[in-house]
């Protein structure tokens, strides 16, 4: 046996052992607008480097063309996956075509695409329309049948995140004619847009008089509009119910002070799922399903939101 052949059935049974060259992956991060979006790329720093797993992270700072270049970047450099949590779902095509060219397999973190499955391996993720249909029954059951006029803060617009947590917010009130979305406009995933656009809602709604709840994409916005409605004079949590999704310390924090009712968990390990089926691949080719979907869970006060601050206060968010 020649060298050459030792030394090419020693690398292929290094990358079916899971090491060697099937090592690096690229990671394009969102960015960095909530502390439920700080805590996934702590989480996946720390699973790629409990795996070995020389992870590349580019922040796109909330923007589609940096996390294009960030990808085309990943395949010149010939990294062996690549994660990616798209900013919008549209507008992937191209480039996720060039990822499948160069035999790099792409995994999704959070976020759908708008692209044909066959250009990403897996995505891992909740089902967000299930999330918002969560919040949604949630508030139903909790107004028992009273007028309640609900204020709405979406996410991202064009995100998957913010136009599933809507659909799924309105099938949850779906045959409850006395709850009805009055006003819906983008915070952008951000605490201090979430306050700012809070801020404009209360001034159109009779000083907040006239709201009965907010519905907010993420806790981060619930959180900038928890302040705003306490500088407006009102109690949050009391003379508007405030419910979110996420489930980040500081919701928790806000339910513990009764400034908050409800939130339903995203889990931020995204990476923990991804890695698995990477790693899977790698090893003998097989292929995960197209959907990995991770748990979701409603936490009210009756949970006890000080022990949940407690237990994820240092997670990274």
């Amino acid at each position: 046996m020649t060298l050459k052949t030792l030394l090419s059935a020693a690398a292929a049974l290094a990358i079916t052992a899971g090491v060697g060259q099937a090592q690096t992956v690229g990671f394009s991060q969102i960015g960095s607008e909530s502390g439920w979006r700080a805590a996934e790329t702590t989480l996946t720093k720390q699973q790629a480097e409990e795996r070995g797993i020389d992870l590349r992270f580019s922040d796109a700072q909330q923007r589609q063309e940096n996390q294009i270049a960030a990808i085309r970047s990943f395949v010149a450099q010939g990294v062996d996956a690549i994660l990616l949590a798209p900013v919008v779902a549209t507008g992937w095509d191209s480039v996720l075509e060039e990822a499948k060219e160069a035999e790099i397999p792409v995994v999704l973190l959070d976020r759908q695409v708008d692209s044909p499955d066959d250009l990403y391996l897996t995505a891992v993720g909740s089902d967000l329309v299930h999330e918002g249909k969560v919040a949604g029954e949630w508030l139903a059951n909790t107004v028992k049948g009273e007028d309640c006029r609900v204020v709405e803060l979406q996410g991202t617009t064009g995100s998957s995140p913010a136009i599933d947590r809507k659909t799924g917010f309105e099938q949850g009130i779906e045959g409850h004619d006395n709850i009805e979305i009055v006003r819906s406009q983008t915070g952008d995933f951000t605490r201090a847009q979430g306050k700012e656009v809070m801020e404009s809602f209360l001034q159109a709604e009779n000083g907040g008089q006239d709201i009965c709840a907010l519905y907010a994409h993420n806790d981060d916005m619930a959180v900038g509009a928890i302040q705003a409605i306490k500088e407006a004079g009102l109690q949050p949590g009391e003379d508007i119910l405030v419910v979110s999704i996420d489930a980040v310390p500081d919701i928790f924090k806000a339910m513990a002070a009764g400034e908050a009712n409800a939130t339903v968990e995203l889990t931020p390990n995204m990476a923990g799922p991804a890695f698995d089926a990477l790693e899977a691949y790698w090893k003998d080719g097989t292929v995960p399903p197209k959907f990995i979907q991770t748990d979701s869970k409603l936490y009210t006060p009756a949970d006890d939101p000080q022990g949940e601050y407690e237990s994820r206060k240092d997670l990274g968010y």
